[in-house]
């Protein structure tokens, strides 16, 4: 990846009309969460306040995002039965929703047909893709990302999106 490659930030508030999130494993293991997570594991209890240190920053960015008019869709394929970090992130999903994305969740049986791409991604209006690299074992690899600009390659991750999209259940309806 070039060094002057944009990254999540810039490409986020340089989006105009969407902004597009494709998660494709069970399993994440990224410092940032990882004591919430542990919390969740032990007590049952997560995080849900908007305005806690943990979602703040979150919150505050996607606020913002939608508020400029783009549309900030995440989609969730997921094994059944769900892992306990799927459970965990469905636990926290209320407070995604409540920023201002729209959340959808897709078993992964009714995913069989579709050709998806091998890493999880961002897709930023028609312009970028930034696809997250993980290790086997959920955590960041290096490089954490890989920005993509082809027109041909973001047209066919979009439309691998908008078919997971149009099968995913909302979150709202999604039961784990």
């Amino acid at each position: 990846m070039p060094q002057n490659a944009p990254g999540f930030l810039e490409l986020l508030a340089d989006a105009r009309h969407s902004a597009m999130h494709l998660e494709l494993r069970d399993v994440y293991d990224v410092g940032d969460e990882a004591a919430d997570f542990e919390h969740w594991l032990s007590t049952g209890e997560r995080d849900t306040d908007p305005a806690s240190a943990y979602w703040a920053p979150w919150v505050a960015l996607i606020g913002e995002t939608v508020a400029r008019g783009v549309t900030v869709r995440r989609a969730r394929v997921v094994s059944e039965p769900v892992s306990d970090y799927i459970r965990y992130e469905h636990a926290g999903a209320s407070v995604n929703v409540a920023a201002g994305e729209l959340v959808r969740w897709l078993p992964r049986r009714r995913a069989s047909d579709l050709l998806l791409p091998g890493n999880d991604l961002w897709v930023f209006d028609e312009s970028a893709v930034l696809f997250n690299h993980f290790d086997g074992q959920g955590s960041w690899s290096s490089p954490k990302w890989e920005v993509r600009t082809e027109p041909a390659l973001i047209r066919q991750v979009r439309a691998a999106f908008e078919v997971v999209w149009d099968r995913a259940v909302p979150h709202e309806e999604f039961k784990v």
